[in-house]
């Protein structure tokens, strides 16, 4: 099922997202394979459940949008536990369509997160696997990539979406 993507201004997208305790059930199975669809039906590369309207510590990343099966990562209760290095870049985000800012992150992360059956893993990644990471742990944690970009630029954006709700353009 593809879940519509939750856009900037709904609650879900700036609140901290709930722990994961219980593993491997068929309901947790079916968000993890619904999460994928909707994801790769959004033409992304990550997307985080509280970009769903569900508020749970649960992302997908999948840097090669559906071409290489072996790349889909399933993060639950990520934790970010190391750091290195500085990138910049341009970054996206499926609840800010049409936005595009440059970003400064870690060049690269060491994540540890559980996978659809509990089980603790650690991985580092590099490049954009690391800003992926980084930027779906944020939201987890009720932030977005706007929360790292200047406060004229993010209220330039806050003021643009403003303006496509009153015009009933934003839903």
């Amino acid at each position: 099922m593809v879940y519509p993507i939750v856009k900037y201004g709904q609650p879900v997208l700036e609140s901290q997202a709930e722990t994961i305790t219980e593993f491997d059930t068929p309901e947790l199975n079916k968000l993890l394979d619904d999460m994928f669809e909707s994801m790769y039906a959004a033409r992304g590369v990550g997307l985080a459940a509280p970009q769903i309207g569900i508020g749970k510590r649960i992302a997908v990343i999948d840097i090669t949008s559906g071409e290489d099966e072996s790349q889909k990562l399933v993060l639950i209760n990520p934790e970010i536990i190391k750091t290195e290095g500085s990138q910049t870049g341009e970054e996206g985000c499926l609840s800010l369509p049409t936005f595009r800012e440059t970003v400064t992150r870690p060049k690269k992360v060491t994540i540890r997160a559980q996978d659809g059956k509990g089980k603790v893993y650690e991985m580092t990644g590099e490049d954009l696997l690391a800003r992926a990471f980084l930027h779906e742990t944020d939201h987890l944690h009720g932030k977005l990539y706007i929360n790292h970009i200047s406060p004229l630029k993010r209220d330039l954006i806050r003021r643009k979406i403003r303006k496509l709700q009153k015009a009933n353009e934003w839903q």
